[in-house]
């Protein structure tokens, strides 16, 4: 996904001309690869570093860059500190002389965001991040996609996932169910998976499941 830059104006002082911005379009857009490792601020405060993104062939679900959080910002402006958050690419404004990202908005507009994230395995993920990945349980069995996410009392709880047909015949799934956050245990960036602490045949005993997917007494 890119990061438009202010629209330039020619050396007379208007705008470029369609032919000219279409020549120019990989000119005007900031690419993953130029943001990279560049610092990242909110007026003087230094927030962290990029670090990358999600692979994936759809720009809806490439809305958010990682971010490698310095430690005084994570303990003051994070419920709990991560070393790592998402940083949505709508909050870029521009590049700093000196080479940093600039953001457009304040840190508490980043509180409030990193607030709206789902922790795994110590790392903050916002939900563009991981619709659409595929879930495995921990003996590699794929379980579906993530569809969704369900919250209770502000906090997500819970990921809805859409269960492959042949699941559902071989466990008795429904064809969506709700996976409880605290079972994911951890990401693969290149596969871009989500992988559980659990098998299949454990997760639906859990209570945490049977109480999210209303099977509970």
């Amino acid at each position: 996904m890119l990061i438009r830059k202010r629209k330039p104006r020619d050396k007379h002082g208007g705008c470029t001309s369609p032919t000219e911005k279409r020549g120019k379009k990989m000119s005007e857009d900031y690419r993953i690869q130029e943001l990279l490792q560049r610092e990242v601020y909110v007026g003087d405060t230094l927030v962290g570093v990029i670090t990358g993104e999600r692979s994936h062939p759809r720009d809806e679900f490439v809305k958010s860059m990682r971010l490698e959080v310095v430690d005084d910002v994570a303990g003051e402006y994070m419920r709990k500190p991560a070393e790592h958050a998402p940083l949505s690419k709508e909050l870029v404004h521009s590049i700093r002389p000196d080479g940093g990202v600039k953001l457009s908005k304040s840190m508490r507009e980043l509180q409030r965001r990193w607030r709206n994230t789902i922790r795994i395995d110590e790392e903050l993920w916002a939900p563009d991040e991981l619709l659409d990945r595929a879930v495995m349980d921990n003996d590699g069995v794929d379980i579906g996609n993530v569809a969704g996410f369900v919250k209770v009392k502000r906090t997500y709880r819970g990921v809805v996932v859409n269960t492959h047909a042949i699941l559902q015949r071989k466990f008795g799934l429904p064809g969506q169910l709700i996976i409880p956050v605290k079972q994911l245990a951890r990401t693969t960036a290149f596969l871009d998976e989500l992988i559980l602490r659990c098998t299949v045949k454990r997760l639906v005993t859990l209570p945490s499941y049977l109480q999210l997917n209303g099977d509970s007494e």
